[in-house]
Order: C-alpha cells, then sequence, then structure tokens
C-alpha cells in the first residue's frame, strides 16, 4: 500500500470534515511475542504497518494539518525488536508530510485542542461493564482537559469510503480469495475419516502461508457432523467419523483484506441422499439471491428472499410445518459487507452500490440429524449486476464429490 493509494483516501476524508473537526487515528499495539495485525481504519489512511502510530488531521483552513507520531528508534533494543521505521521512510510510504515522534504528541495536540470541536476516531466498541479501549484510554486526557470535545468513532466517517472497494483493493480481495480457495481443495483432496479437525485447519493454513499469508482472516471454522450446525463452531477438536459432512467456513487475510469462503463437503466420498437433499435447497436459494444482486438492492431484502426461499424449500420436504418455523433450522443473516474486517463496515439495511464486495451465505441446520450445511461466497456489485469472485471454488454436487471420490482412490 503505497502514497499514491492513501493520499487520494485522506483528501477523500478531509472533504467531509467540517470546520474545527480533527481525526485522531492509533495503530494497533505493539504485540509481545505475537504476529502484528495492524488496525484496518489507520491502515487505510495511512498504510504503514508499524504499532503504536498516531495519526492526526485538523481542519481549520484551506488545507489540513496532517501528522504522524511514530516510535523513535532505540538501537539498544534493535537487537530485541529490530530497526524502527524511521520518519523519512514513513514519509515516503505515506505521503504525510509531518512525521514527528510520539514524545511530541500531547504539545502538538495540546496546541490544537483549544479550537478543535469534534474528533473522530476509531475508538472502538466500547461496554460499560469492561474497561475502555486503549484508543480511549489514550484520549482521556483530552477528555478532562477540553470537556467540549465531542468525541465520536470515526466509523460513520469512513465507512461511506471504504464500502467502495478500489480496483487495487478488489485485486487483494481476489488474492485472498484465491488462496482461501486453493487451501479448501488441498482438504478435500487430502483429508480421509479419522483425522481430527484440526488436521484439516492445519492444511488450509499451511497452503495459505506457502502462498504469502500471515494470519487467517478470522479465527477458521471446521465442523463435521453435529458441529457444522453450531454457527460459530471454533474448538476444531473432534475427529471426523465416516459418512459425516464437514463444513469449513475460512478466509484468507491478504494485505488486511479478508476471503470468506464456506464450503461443504462428504468425507467418504459421496453424499447421502439426506445430505444431498439438503446441500440442494441451500445451493439453489443460494444461486437466487446471487441473481437478485445489483446496484440499488436493499441489502436486507437478501436476507427477507433467503429466508423465504429457505422456508419454501423446508416446508416442500416436510422439515417445517409452517414457515414461521424455519428460524429452527435457519437462524442468520445471508450477507455482510466483505472488506479489511471479515463483517466489515457497512450496516445489514444498506443499499448496495457498485463497488460493494458481500458474502452470500445461506444455510439449514439440524442438529438432531448431526448434520449442518453453508455454502457461502463472495459476490462483487457491479455496475450491471455481479461478479461472484469465488466462482472458480468447487460447490456443485458432482464437483465435490468427483474430488473426493478420485481423492480416496488415491
Amino acid at each position: 500500500m503505497t502514497a499514491e493509494i492513501t493520499v487520494p483516501r485522506r483528501e477523500k476524508l478531509a472533504a467531509a470534515l467540517a470546520d474545527k473537526e480533527a481525526i485522531i487515528l492509533f495503530a494497533a499495539g505493539e504485540a509481545n511475542l505475537e504476529k502484528f495485525k495492524q488496525d484496518n481504519n489507520f491502515l487505510y489512511v495511512t498504510g504503514l504497518q508499524i504499532p503504536e502510530a498516531i495519526y492526526v488531521m485538523y481542519n481549520n483552513g484551506p488545507i489540513p494539518a496532517e501528522y504522524l507520531f511514530i516510535q523513535r528508534n532505540d538501537p539498544a533494543k534493535e537487537v530485541w525488536d529490530g530497526r524502527k521505521m524511521s520518519a523519512e521512510e514513513a514519509k515516503e510510504l505515506s505521503g504525510i508530510d509531518h512525521v514527528v515522534y510520539l514524545d511530541e504528541f500531547s504539545a502538538v495536540i495540546s496546541m490544537f485542542c483549544p479550537a478543535i470541536s469534534k474528533i473522530w476516531a476509531n475508538i472502538g466498541s466500547q461496554s460499560m461493564d469492561r474497561p475502555l479501549t486503549m484508543q480511549l484510554y489514550r484520549l482521556s486526557p483530552i477528555r478532562e482537559r477540553f470537556p467540549n470535545i465531542v468525541i465520536e468513532s470515526i466509523t460513520s466517517l469512513i465507512t461511506p469510503l471504504r464500502k467502495i472497494k478500489s480496483e487495487w483493493e478488489l485485486m487483494q480481495l481476489q488474492r485472498a480469495i484465491d488462496i482461501t480457495g486453493k487451501a479448501v481443495i488441498d482438504v478435500m483432496e487430502g483429508s480421509i475419516s479419522s483425522m481430527m479437525e484440526y488436521e484439516l485447519e492445519a492444511m488450509m493454513f499451511y497452503r495459505m502461508q506457502r502462498m504469502g499469508v500471515k494470519q487467517w482472516g478470522f479465527s477458521p471454522i471446521v465442523g463435521s457432523g453435529i458441529n457444522a450446525a453450531t454457527l460459530h463452531y471454533k474448538a476444531n477438536e473432534c475427529r471426523i467419523e465416516s459418512g459425516e459432512v464437514v463444513l469449513m467456513d475460512v478466509g484468507a487475510s491478504y494485505m488486511n483484506y479478508s476471503a470468506d469462503i464456506t464450503r461443504c463437503f462428504p468425507i467418504s466420498g459421496s453424499f447421502s441422499e439426506r445430505q444431498k437433499q439438503i446441500y440442494s435447497i441451500v445451493l439453489d436459494v443460494q444461486k437466487q439471491v446471487i441473481e437478485m444482486i445489483k446496484p440499488g438492492v436493499e441489502l436486507g431484502d437478501l436476507n427477507r428472499s433467503a429466508r423465504d426461499l429457505l422456508a419454501n424449500g423446508m416446508l416442500e420436504i416436510g422439515l417445517i410445518d409452517d414457515v414461521e418455523d424455519v428460524n429452527k433450522y435457519y437462524m442468520h443473516s445471508v450477507s455482510h459487507f466483505l472488506g479489511m474486517d471479515t463483517h466489515d463496515v457497512g450496516g445489514r439495511s444498506a443499499i448496495l452500490e457498485a463497488g460493494n464486495v458481500i458474502t452470500v451465505e445461506p444455510g439449514i441446520y439440524i442438529p438432531e440429524e448431526k448434520l449442518g450445511i453453508r455454502i457461502e461466497d463472495d459476490v462483487l456489485v457491479t455496475s450491471t449486476g455481479y461478479c461472484v469472485l469465488s466462482q472458480n471454488i468447487p460447490k456443485e454436487i458432482e464437483e465435490l464429490e468427483e474430488i473426493r471420490k478420485a481423492a480416496l482412490s488415491k
């Protein structure tokens, strides 16, 4: 991510700021013996993968003031943590002219605060029964000394920008999706009954790392049998038994852009007639919902249509006796926005626009039959309709059975 990408983003943010308003974005904290993962709003605006930094924009004239505060390099710590990014390097990568050090933050922000009316910040999700987030804690001195300043989440300001994906962003998402697809196929080609669910997870992560991915976009779900009927099953610790269907809800994170793919396959090579019946309903509904995608459609309409279609399918096979009973076997939304966050900024009632990327993921979950089926694809909204970015990842019954039978015959 270069200045050519991030400078126009900051220009759009500046245009959305009222006079005397400021933006303060905090980078993620430095991890101790853990892989670093940057705050997505900070990364979106600066393009920098460095910890502890602070970005400030203050609108007080025709050209807003911009500052980036970074850690000073400490030669004594280089042997432990490596060299810190220099001010010159940060300026070149981000395009931010004023790059200074964190110990100067208080002095600079104190100079601006008497005139600031509102601060937009990445304050995170707040809860009364939990400590302040790191961001709010860092803003506490400002709140105490300048109580007239309104502090508000930057989400509403940055959402219109992050919802519309640029060509560069789509390239990162497509790469994440393609890597995830290869990892899913590795499992379909390499797994057998009696394996543990975490062995399948390991297969996927091995493939991802070999293709340059350092992190999952979210905690992977690998559930077999009844575990597939638990929506956010994360333990991935059970043995896979013969005859079960394995559900994998996974996504690689590439350049902080996350894929989100769900595929199911029969561990023994073929779906049973009942498994095939449920799978066919889910797949048919997914295809119908995808066909509805185009600019101007409300995301909520996709959810309502999916629910109605699944209810009708369940009625036809006698799984339920009344459409109102659909919630017994289908209890989540069919779609969410996708991007830097797996559940990206947008909202459940948003109107689709060209450049949005969303998921389509209907499912049917029948714990009493030890069966859960969900099929999820990542879809780009185009000016005329849609493009399924994950279309190369097999999902037809015949494709899945062919892959499994070939794998088991080796």
